[in-house]
């Protein structure tokens, strides 16, 4: 795909497979760029021609120009180019207008005709030429931000439209090497407008508009910004080093239960024989337990900037979706969040040995990626160490990630 190109090319990512920390990528390249590491160069080497008659090492070695001091006092207060400030402000401005470009194409009133005269096509291709700029303007500004609490956000929100690729495609708007989107007017006019506002369908939790739109809405949070050093602490991040309880380790541990052969045993009689029934009040009360575990982590989780967190959440919601049919089956609803809700009196009257059958499959796979939700919401907290060079996803193991993007 043309977005792979993109990570594998640039500069600005590396052009190895190792694991790469995405926040310091934004930040190294940037200080590279304003002279930083040059000038620091330049004061190391101008110090021991100073001090190259000092008595003794210990006076270089703290000398007003030690270099150690130096490089700590530059990675403590780094130093922003004008570039990079201006960066960091067209990233702050450039996301609030992106916001507004998806709000107007999840609008149902984008496609209708309207009385003065303006078609639903001609209305579609303006706010979608506004969305191409807008998307495009963020993303140039996150190549020399150093925002990491937003340029995070940006990295999977270009996944996202990396995964839509084709679907956009088929409207019109192409996605270039450089992870840029052209818009091809004549195509889009030409398109069945029910394909585009399907891609940005608010109904549809997973449709492209409306996890843009999730981004979005973290990367332009509550922030405390300083413009000069890049500094950046984001209030809508759930991430903290001290262990967070999402509810996702308590998912796990019903997930499993639920898919066990242990929670539907037969009840057996006075005489220790099996019976034909199950415990249901047991079985019951786990499913509930799973659902509300459930809600807890999406609700908890979602606004994290950790890409190992978002892309696991994105598989758990996306088999959810898929599994909705026979969810409903058994009292299990999906709402437009993505929420889960459980009706007991189908559940009680459903049979146990579908709903085991089931939960072998669905429940051991959510209770999989709830434990890597888990884990990179407390072990990585506040790192976007899930992505590699590639823009594949370095979560062990690494197999079941990287055919995501």
């Amino acid at each position: 795909m043309a977005f792979m190109n993109f990570w594998n090319n640039s500069s600005i990512y590396g052009s190895n497979n190792s694991s790469t920390n995405l926040y310091s990528l934004f930040s190294e390249r940037n200080a590279i760029k304003n002279g930083t590491y040059k000038k620091l160069l330049k004061s190391y080497y101008s110090s021991l021609e100073e001090n190259s008659g000092s008595t003794t090492s210990t006076n270089r070695k703290r000398g007003s120009n030690n270099i150690i001091d130096t490089l700590l006092r530059e990675k403590m207060y780094p130093t922003v180019s004008k570039e990079t400030e201006k960066a960091n402000s067209d990233l702050t401005s450039g996301i609030n207008s992106l916001k507004s470009s998806v709000s107007t194409l999840q609008s149902e009133k984008t496609f209708e005709d309207t009385e003065n005269g303006s078609t639903a096509a001609e209305k579609v291709v303006s706010a979608m030429k506004s969305y191409v700029n807008n998307y495009n303007s963020v993303v140039t500004a996150s190549k020399s931000s150093t925002l990491t609490n937003k340029t995070a956000y940006v990295a999977n929100m270009m996944s996202t439209t990396s995964k839509f690729e084709k679907e956009l495609g088929e409207i019109g708007v192409m996605l270039k090497n450089d992870g840029t989107l052209q818009l091809d007017e004549t195509k889009l006019k030409g398109a069945d407008l029910s394909k585009v506002q399907k891609l940005f369908s608010t109904d549809n939790i997973q449709s492209y508009g409306s996890t843009i739109a999730s981004r979005i809405k973290f990367a332009g949070g509550s922030t405390s910004t300083n413009t000069t050093t890049g500094s950046t602490n984001n209030t809508t991040n759930t991430d903290t080093k001290k262990p967070t309880n999402t509810g996702a380790a308590a998912l796990k541990k019903d997930g499993e239960a639920l898919a066990s052969n242990e929670l539907y045993a037969k009840i057996k009689d006075a005489d220790g024989q099996e019976t034909d029934e199950y415990d249901i009040k047991k079985i019951l009360s786990t499913a509930k337990s799973f659902v509300s575990n459930y809600n807890t982590m999406f609700d908890k989780a979602e606004s994290s900037s950790n890409s190992g967190v978002l892309s696991n959440l994105s598989y758990i919601r996306e088999r959810t979706a898929n599994s909705t049919k026979a969810l409903k089956e058994f009292g299990f609803s999906v709402d437009k969040k993505g929420r889960l809700s459980l009706d007991e009196d189908t559940f009680k009257k459903a049979d146990m040995s579908k709903v085991h059958d089931f939960f072998k499959s669905y429940g051991s796979y959510v209770a999989s990626n709830a434990s890597r939700v888990d884990y990179y919401m407390n072990t990585n907290a506040n790192a976007a160490s899930g992505y590699t060079s590639k823009a594949s996803y370095n979560i062990p193991p690494v197999s079941d990630y990287n055919s995501f993007i």
